[in-house]
């Protein structure tokens, strides 16, 4: 899976503290780029992440709206992340950045925003 930002490296390490695993890979700009822009990985860990992220820079990257809106940057993906209590993967969350998005449609997930705008939920 790819997500598009503009701090790919920054959102890789929140995403890696967030799933408990590390950064496998990452690079920095290219020449004339600014300095928050490459690229960064997460791969797949026995037990842990069963898929590889990718975290891509894009210079003219918007945070995604939700829930969506007319006109509004659309969602382009999220993750859906198993969690055994509900509570307490929200405040693991909140401490490393994320913030629960303002709807929540259904009482068994959690709607949560990663730092630069990206929906991710959590259920059990």
């Amino acid at each position: 899976m790819s997500v598009s930002t503009d701090r790919p490296r920054e959102l890789a390490r929140f995403y890696a503290d967030l799933l408990g695993v590390a950064v496998g890979a990452e690079e920095g700009p290219g020449e004339g780029e600014p300095a928050d822009a490459g690229w960064a990985q997460l791969r797949p860990v026995e037990g842990r992440l069963r898929m590889t992220l990718n975290l891509e820079w894009d210079p003219l990257y918007r945070p995604p709206t939700w829930p969506s809106a007319p006109g509004a940057q659309q969602p382009q993906a999220h993750l859906d992340l198993w969690v055994e209590d509900l509570d307490e993967a929200e405040r693991w969350a909140v401490r490393l950045g994320a913030r629960r998005a303002q709807d929540q449609p259904q009482p068994t997930v959690r709607v949560m925003l990663d730092p630069h705008g990206h929906l991710f939920c959590l259920f059990t």
